[in-house]
């Protein structure tokens, strides 16, 4: 007989986590959502063998001013690190930050971020005397650990301006097998790609002089995404509106990380009778030594009627025999 039992941490007016043991295989799994707290846009990632994820404070946009982050050694049990960045250490920064994204070089925690949330093409590049919607973009901080803290590392937006009419928000970056840096990025249903410098400090123009090229993909809406496995550069993307149900994410495969990237398919969405709506803006984790993958995203809990009241999830990501990606089920399970 399989007995399941449920232990419940949580306080009040947040989502509580569930940590669920099965007797059976004597199994323990992290429960969904991971950690407490409304937290969206997750970027997972692993150094030095423990798990770590950056994810966006889901509240109102005027309350989204600063990260927290949350380290792991064994997926299940989570070590919260409170205001690892805040908008009193960036100078330009007057507005929200969100959807963070990190990458380890030479001893450095880089933390890359979008923030003011800039609307006007051609207005957009900074200026400390302009109004506040008149500047910000994608933004980058440093730090010499995981956990922080973060310090602003170039003093102004790392972009700022409007290239192939992406607005400059939900940046990623991937570093290949050849140690090239490319950075992904991209709202308003545009994505660009970028190659950074070597300090980190801009980038390197490509062979027609542009410093960034359209990838875009069908459906692509925002919050770019690539692994490598295989051998099968992996690109993808959340489609839809990320204020309601029809959030999802989709993605692409080719034998390069410039593309072309040919829409295979969704392989997460919400449908009727799903235990949660709205899921998407994701990452992926590929447990060290293994091919186990996980993916990690936010969703809205139901009943739910606030748009921001998303919590950070895990579960797991299986392919096919061909490479290609199953569709992932939402649980409240989670991952081992």
């Amino acid at each position: 007989m399989l007995i399941i039992f449920f232990f419940t941490v949580g306080c009040k007016d947040s989502p509580k986590k569930d940590k669920i043991v099965t007797a059976e295989s004597s199994d323990v799994t992290s429960g969904n959502p991971v950690f407490e707290g409304w937290y969206a846009d997750p970027e997972g990632a692993v150094f030095d063998g423990t798990y770590w994820v950056y994810p966006t404070f889901s509240d109102d946009y005027d309350k989204q001013l600063h990260f927290d982050a949350f380290s792991s050694k064994d997926l299940v049990n989570w070590q919260k690190h409170e205001n690892i960045l805040d908008t009193t250490k960036i100078k330009w920064l007057r507005q929200a930050l969100w959807a963070p994204s990190i990458i380890e070089k030479n001893d450095k925690y880089f933390l890359f971020f979008g923030a003011n949330d800039i609307q006007r093409p051609g207005r957009s590049s900074y200026d400390p005397n302009n109004d506040i919607n008149h500047y910000g973009g994608i933004g980058v901080a440093v730090a010499d650990s995981p956990g922080g803290p973060f310090e602003d590392y170039l003093g102004k937006p790392l972009i700022s301006d409007f290239y192939n009419d992406a607005q400059p928000i939900d940046q990623f970056v991937f570093k290949d097998v050849d140690g090239t840096y490319y950075f992904f990025y991209g709202g308003w249903s545009h994505c660009n790609l970028g190659k950074l410098n070597d300090d980190f400090t801009g980038f390197i123009p490509w062979e027609n002089g542009e410093l960034f090229k359209e990838i875009t993909p069908e459906g692509y809406v925002e919050g770019p995404f690539m692994f490598l496995r295989k051998g099968i550069y992996y690109f993808m993307w959340s489609e839809g509106n990320w204020g309601e149900g029809s959030y999802k994410v989709a993605y692409a495969m080719s034998d390069s990380p410039m593309g072309p990237f040919n829409r295979i398919g969704t392989v997460l969405e919400s449908k009727e009778g799903d235990i949660a709506t709205g899921a998407g803006h994701h990452s992926v984790i590929n447990k060290p030594g293994t091919d186990e993958w996980i993916m990690v995203y936010h969703r809205r809990p139901i009943p739910n009627e606030d748009r921001d009241h998303r919590v950070t999830c895990m579960d797991k990501m299986e392919f096919n025999a061909d490479g290609m990606i199953k569709p992932v089920k939402m649980t409240f399970k989670g991952v081992r």
